[in-house]
């Protein structure tokens, strides 16, 4: 069934065609609210949020990239838990002995150091996508890290094409230039030690 049938049936209360709406779309909505927010239990929160909220407004859905539609109710989503954070901001202990497991490697011929330097990598990009401000981390994740066209962008983010370039610019050159404080986590190929 193509997902123009899924969404005419959702608006018309099939719950069942929803739900394939959901299971289509719910990893990209949450790998979003995972990295805007950066803790697994937040995230699935913020993606049950923007699910609930995308059933409730179904409705009102009018055309368009459906993926837009749905990536902007989750990037609200995340806006919503972020705003609940800074009144209360306490981490887990087990979330940081999650987050650890992300970095597992999956190659066993990878060295411990080359282990070591990749999962401080991975650390470090974390850390400095958190950094940036949101609507440049909103669309450097929408674009570097999920793939969406400038225009799916300009859609999910309501901002204009001039506007999500501009931010994506800006979200990469603050990227980019936290990187090269630590260029030693970098590989060889990209340190241009001069």
């Amino acid at each position: 069934m193509e997902e123009k049938e899924y969404i005419s049936r959702s608006q018309k209360g099939d719950i069942e065609a929803f739900n394939q709406l959901v299971e289509r779309y719910q990893q990209l909505v949450y790998n979003l609210a995972r990295r805007m927010l950066g803790n697994k239990e937040i995230a699935e929160d913020a993606t049950q949020d923007a699910f609930l909220s995308a059933y409730r407004a179904i409705g009102r859905f009018r055309g368009g990239s459906f993926k837009a539609w749905i990536l902007r109710i989750a990037a609200n989503s995340c806006h919503d838990k972020m705003r609940m954070a800074k009144k209360a901001s306490v981490t887990s202990l087990d979330n940081l002995m999650e987050d650890a497991g992300d970095f597992i490697p999956d190659d066993k011929a990878e060295s411990p150091e080359d282990y070591a330097i990749r999962s401080e990598l991975g650390r470090f990009l974390n850390d400095s996508l958190a950094c940036l401000p949101e609507d440049q981390r909103l669309v450097v994740i929408l674009s570097d890290i999920q793939g969406l066209s400038y225009e799916e962008i300009s859609q999910a983010t309501k901002s204009s094409l001039g506007t999500v370039k501009s931010r994506l610019n800006r979200g990469r050159a603050r990227l980019r230039d936290l990187l090269l404080q630590r260029r030693e986590l970098l590989p060889a190929e990209f340190r241009h030690d001069n």
